[in-house]
């Protein structure tokens, strides 16, 4: 058997996410397992360079997890530019797992460097930029993909599904519920478990830029192309706590409250907050309601309520409740084993690069989710519904 090496240059991974799921839960655990085998005859083996601008934090991560997948640690640079060049050896693919507002500079040198370009979401704050990136990366002829994991959660997987059984018959709504108490840093021995960055707008940071990006892929994915919105945000906590100590104000939205009107008349709820309290669940659910059942998912977990199932609730409020509601429905069965979501975006972008499978989570697809995101604020500060354009 054939192993083909793919050598992929990971950038800024030291942060929480670029850590847990990108070098650890994906590209460690594909060699852990052997590579990703294509056939009797060829297995897609990752070779990292981890890269960033702290050799402290990347010497660890690159002894941890290089260690564990071949026994010998992963080789590291804070020399992005070399490692594009080749100065540490041949690589294929360029990832970025930096913060939003440097990755237009990091996507331009793997443009000019040539690599096939991944890179997580947001791509851009701003359309504009978001579209220039995709059509700088298109015209050089580079293969190129944005992180979606979303889509590959169990509980999406399954209501996708469900749809494609035609279990909801005709889809009337969706409504989705996500969010969580984020500490302020204030509070006594409550330290805040999310970056600080995320709550000052000058940084990139923002409920509407982060989670709209993930709610336009899996609308546009799997229920159906977003045509019009309106949005409302709010920042509910005037300051928190920075990783240095001081206090700072804050300047971005913690919370957005959006409607989505979908090309097929279905209306599509989403609210999203850092400053609610949860009671359902899980820290995300949706509801798809249709004329012939509905279903609750969680992040990985589906309930279900057929027309037939459906009880005949009478209005009383004089005496109590005497229906349990959550008695009526059932749990979708796990008749598979789910893999890491962001895994198997990886393998699948990496099968792209290697052997030219198809692809459609290009940088282009990325930056309908800024437009998302643009548009939202755009509604919440002219308090309108606003049109969702095709980009080009």
């Amino acid at each position: 058997m054939k192993t083909q090496r793919i050598g992929i240059i990971m950038n800024g991974v030291t942060g929480r996410m670029g850590t847990n799921q990108h070098l650890n839960r994906s590209i460690t655990a594909i060699i852990k397992q052997g590579g990703i085998r294509i056939n009797n005859d060829l297995t897609l083996m990752p070779d990292p360079i981890l890269t960033g601008r702290s050799e402290s934090k990347l010497k660890p991560l690159a002894e941890q997890y290089g260690i564990e997948a071949t026994g010998k640690p992963y080789p590291f640079t804070t020399d992005v530019q070399g490692a594009l060049d080749g100065k540490y050896g041949n690589y294929d693919v360029f990832f970025d797992a930096s913060g939003t507002l440097q990755r237009a500079g990091f996507i331009e040198m793997a443009v000019t460097a040539g690599k096939a370009i991944y890179c997580e979401k947001p791509t851009a704050t701003e359309t504009a930029e978001a579209v220039r990136l995709a059509k700088l990366v298109e015209d050089a002829g580079l293969k190129n993909g944005v992180v979606q994991d979303k889509l590959w959660l169990p509980g999406f997987r399954k209501l996708r599904m469900l749809k494609e059984l035609g279990f909801f018959g005709d889809i009337l709504s969706v409504r989705g519920e996500f969010g969580y108490w984020v500490f302020t840093g204030l509070d006594y021995d409550q330290p805040a478990q999310r970056p600080s960055w995320n709550y000052r707008s000058e940084d990139g940071g923002g409920m509407m830029i982060d989670m709209f990006c993930h709610w336009r892929y899996v609308i546009d994915h799997v229920f159906g192309p977003v045509r019009k919105l309106v949005a409302h945000g709010a920042t509910d906590l005037p300051k928190r706590r920075h990783e240095n100590g001081s206090v700072f104000d804050c300047t971005a939205d913690d919370s957005a409250y959006a409607m989505f009107l979908l090309e097929d008349g279905t209306m599509v709820q989403f609210n999203s907050s850092w400053c609610t309290r949860v009671r359902r669940d899980d820290l995300l659910t949706v509801q798809v309601d249709g004329t012939k059942g509905s279903a609750v998912a969680g992040l990985r977990e589906v309930f279900v309520q057929s027309a037939a199932e459906t009880p005949k609730p009478v209005w009383n409020p004089d005496i109590p409740q005497p229906i349990n509601f959550y008695e009526g429905w059932q749990q979708v069965p796990n008749n598979m084993v789910y893999d890491n979501a962001f895994k198997i975006q990886w393998e699948e972008f990496l099968r792209h690069v290697a052997l030219d499978e198809p692809w459609r989570y290009s940088l282009m697809e990325g930056a309908k989710g800024v437009q998302l995101a643009e548009l939202g604020m755009k509604s919440w500060k002219e308090q309108a519904w606003v049109e969702v354009g095709d980009l080009s």
